[in-house]
């Protein structure tokens, strides 16, 4: 099972060591391509965590 990174401060983190690892891991056109994708996914899973802060919201409020 996986689990969700809960704050910004840990999905930054996260996202930096991945920066760095892939540095070596990949070349040129790969890296690019790599990178695109992550920031891709670091967007995603900002609008989900925003998503999920309206809908606690929502609940909230109409309790």
């Amino acid at each position: 099972m996986t689990t969700c990174i809960s704050t910004t401060a840990e999905r930054e983190t996260q996202s930096v060591r991945v920066r760095e690892l892939t540095k070596t891991c990949y070349q040129g056109d790969q890296q690019v391509k790599f990178m695109s994708l992550q920031a891709e996914v670091d967007s995603l899973l900002l609008q989900l965590q925003s998503i999920k802060e309206q809908r606690l919201a929502t609940t909230s409020a109409e309790s």
